[in-house]
This record gives structure tokens, sequence and C-alpha cells, in this order.
């Protein structure tokens, strides 16, 4: 088996080694070393990412007992003396991630009666799930502060390989599932679990735990968080938008949300007004067309960029009022063409019909009731020659 660099010394992210064997799988071409630093992906945490021998190492897996780097590329023949480097930022932000999600779990669950069920490392923030339906702000605040407090006591965190049985002599958050020699990650007074994740020395490593927020998930609850410095990005993120914010809105940080909701309902009051003017100005435009009903008695009008919302509103307020009138509305746009066919009460003929044997004309789709029937396609032709093909089948 390979020796596992990252067990004997998580800080260590450089290696030499030999070659065991290379092959490919489903995954793609992989290599197989005697030792390596590279963690592969298990324990809610993903895999180390680096480079051996120049070579980008873009997934680790342990499989069948092996632990498989794979590599971008093609794998060079006949090399047996193999050089690694992880990417050390990676590597520790997983380190204070895992070991911020061990103390979380344990503040939880001894001091407020709430396990947690699972746990996912990702790549801006980490979530866990809490066996609760809810979680209370002042909850949250207390967990949070009681969090922050352990991390600052700068405890030891540290790693020890023992078989089940002495395992069973320490206060375990949870049952082994594991038979033989288990690696136990102990956080005096606070944490006592089966893990194979890497760890740093020290609670004070994680430096910091923000709460970012929580969901309902399954009947649990899903508490979204950052450690270490993910907390200092996430702080540079909302740092930078509210200064973006002030230059658009000259108030105080702590007005600012009351302002933007003044804006919103202001902006909302408007648009309720524009639509009750557009409205209106449909019904003058309808009156208009009535008001100019052919002989034959079929209305056709060709618009540009007249959404088919707006197409479909102005047909219903004219065929309201036009029991024996036939209606042809058609909008140009940029790459397609969209209508409106309908007609009055009066009138018994299902438009469907119609509008099938006019669509194969721009390669269209559409449908709806007998009386009124919307649809589009491409602008194989002009909107002027599509009323017409559909005029000459009226």
């Amino acid at each position: 088996m390979t020796q596992k660099l990252y067990y004997e010394d998580p800080y260590k992210m450089t290696f030499e080694t030999t070659l065991v064997k290379t092959d490919q799988d489903a995954r793609g071409h992989y290599i197989v070393l005697e030792e390596t630093a590279f963690y592969p992906t298990g324990g809610g945490q993903p895999h180390d990412t680096g480079v051996l021998n120049g070579m980008q190492v873009v997934d680790v897996e342990e499989v069948e007992g092996e632990i498989r780097h794979y590599v971008s590329g093609k794998l060079p023949a006949d090399t047996e003396k193999w050089s690694g480097e992880v990417d050390r930022e990676r590597r520790f932000d997983h380190m204070q991630q895992h070991t911020g999600q061990h103390i979380i779990s344990a503040v939880f669950d001894d001091r407020f009666g709430i396990p947690t069920t699972s746990f996912h490392l990702g790549k801006e923030t980490v979530t866990i799930d809490l066996d609760t339906d809810y979680l209370s702000n002042d909850l949250l605040e207390k967990a949070e502060q009681q969090v922050n407090e352990i991390i600052l006591e700068n405890l030891p965190v540290e790693t020890k390989w023992m078989s089940v049985e002495e395992a069973g002599a320490y206060p375990l958050r949870k049952q082994l599932a594991v038979e033989g020699d288990v690696r136990l990650v102990i956080i005096p007074d606070t944490d006592y679990n089966g893990c194979g994740g890497t760890h740093p020395h020290s609670t004070g490593e994680v430096m910091a735990v923000n709460f970012l927020g929580w969901t309902k998930s399954k009947g649990q609850v899903r508490l979204e968080f950052a450690c270490g410095h993910r907390v200092r990005q996430k702080l540079g993120e909302k740092h930078q938008v509210l200064t973006e914010m002030k230059q658009l809105i000259s108030r105080p940080e702590e007005q600012l949300v009351e302002e933007v909701s003044a804006i919103i309902q202001s902006s909302k009051e408007k648009d309720k007004e524009i639509a009750g003017l557009e409205e209106r100005l449909l019904q003058y435009e309808a009156l208009e067309i009535i008001s100019e009903i052919p002989e034959d008695g079929v209305v056709h009008r060709v618009f540009n960029n007249r959404s088919i919302k707006s197409l479909q509103s102005l047909g219903k307020t004219i065929i309201e009022e036009t029991p024996d009138v036939y209606l042809i509305l058609v909008s140009e746009q940029e790459h397609q063409l969209q209508f409106v066919l309908a007609h009055g009460e009066n009138i018994d003929r299902n438009m469907n019909e119609i509008a099938k044997q006019t669509m194969p004309l721009i390669e269209g789709k559409g449908g709806g009731k007998p009386h009124f029937v919307q649809g589009g396609g491409r602008n194989l032709l002009n909107g002027a020659d599509f009323a017409q093909k559909v005029k000459e089948l009226l």
C-alpha cells in the first residue's frame, strides 16, 4: 500500500518517491506511487491538487486499496523517480474548514443537543445537516460565539491510530462503523471523532468561523458557514459590495437596507403605473384599428419588436369588440416572427387549421383555442408577406 505522508505530517507539501505503476480507468490516466502527500477524496473532504513531475494532478482517489493520482495529459514512459508538490493553499483551506466543522458539530451536539448528520466541504462554503427543523437567531449567535471561543483557546488537535476497542475508551461523538485500526481526531474536552481528514495542529489555526445562514433540507436544517481565510474573503467581498452601494446611494451603511427597500417599493409602484398607462394606450390603439376595419373583414397589422404578450392583449381587446372580424397580428424581430390569428364570436372557424398551413413557411410552432391562436418561428419571410399568406387562406 502507498505510504500516506499526509497522515504523518499534514504540512508536508513536497516529496520524492518511486513509481509503482501507471494505468488508466474511466476517470483517465493515473499514477500509483510508493508514498504520497496527496490526500484522496474521502470523509467529506475533497482531494488535493498540485503537480507530479511537472504534470497537473487533477484528481486523487483511493480505489481498490491504491491511491490513484489522475493527471492531465499523456503519461511519460519509463519514469521511475517522481517528485510531487501539493497545492498548499487548497490543502490548508481544507484543513481549516474540516477542523472548523468538527468544532461546530461538537458545539451543536454537546451544548444544544443537535447532532450533525452529514457534512459537505464545497469550493466556496461548507455545509452540515443538523438533526432539527429550526434554528433561532439567538441559538445561532450563541453557537457561533462558543465555536470562536474554542478556536481562540488554541487547543491542540491530535490524531491517533488505535484499535476500535481502544477508541471505545474515549467519549466518542458517534459509534465507529469500522473494524481494525481507526484514526481518532481529538480536541481535548471538545471533540473525539473517528476521521480520516487532514487537520492543523491547533484550533487557533482555524482562525475564525462565520455562520452564513441556514435552509430546510429533507426535514432537517442545512447550516452554511465559512472558516479561516474564507471568512476574510467573504468579508472582503461584502465590503466591496457595500462600498459600491454607497457610491450609488449616499447613505450610511446602517441605512442602506431601508433606502434600498424604499427604492424597490417606489419602482414597483412606478411599474404598476406604467402598466396601467400601457393598458390605456393599448385600448386607444385597439379603437383606432377597429375604426379602420376593411370591407373584407380581415384586419392585419405588422409591428416591429412587439412582444407576443402585447400581441395577445391587443388581439383580445379587438375581437371582444368586433364579432364579425378576422384578425392577423405579426411582430417582426431580429431572428423570428411572432403572430396572433383570431376571429370574433360570430365566426365559426378553427384558426388552428390556418396556423398549421402557414407555420411551415417560418418553421414555426404554435397553437391555442379555435378562435385565438398564437405562435412564432424564424423570419424566413417578412411580416407583410406572412400576413398576406394567412389572408389568402382566410
